[in-house]
């Protein structure tokens, strides 16, 4: 139950995001377009979250994924959003510059 509610908030156990990326997880940008050209991750992609729903036929259910905005707030809902649609392995990065490579 502790773990459930652990995920449900997006607290637990801290993973290595840097670590994630230089293994090669995929970084998805849910900001939109115009702040995507003002600066994103080298090599993320842009899916803003208003129209992830329709693009996660972009992406693969078992890749390791992770999201990333301007604060923490849309990647944290769009974690949840693939995690509910099946996606197993998706962590909220946080701020786009935080995880700069």
């Amino acid at each position: 139950m502790l773990q459930f509610i652990q995920n449900i908030l997006g607290i637990g156990p801290k993973v290595d995001i840097t670590a994630l990326i230089a293994q090669g997880a995929t970084v998805v940008d849910v900001r939109t377009p115009a702040e995507y050209k003002d600066g994103h991750v080298k090599g993320s992609i842009n899916l803003p979250l208003q129209t992830l729903g329709s693009q996660m036929n972009k992406l693969k259910k078992d890749q390791v994924i992770v999201t990333c905005c301007r604060s923490g707030s849309r990647s944290g809902m769009a974690r949840r959003q693939l995690q509910a649609a099946g996606f197993t392995q998706v962590y909220n990065g946080g701020p786009w510059n935080s995880i700069k490579r």
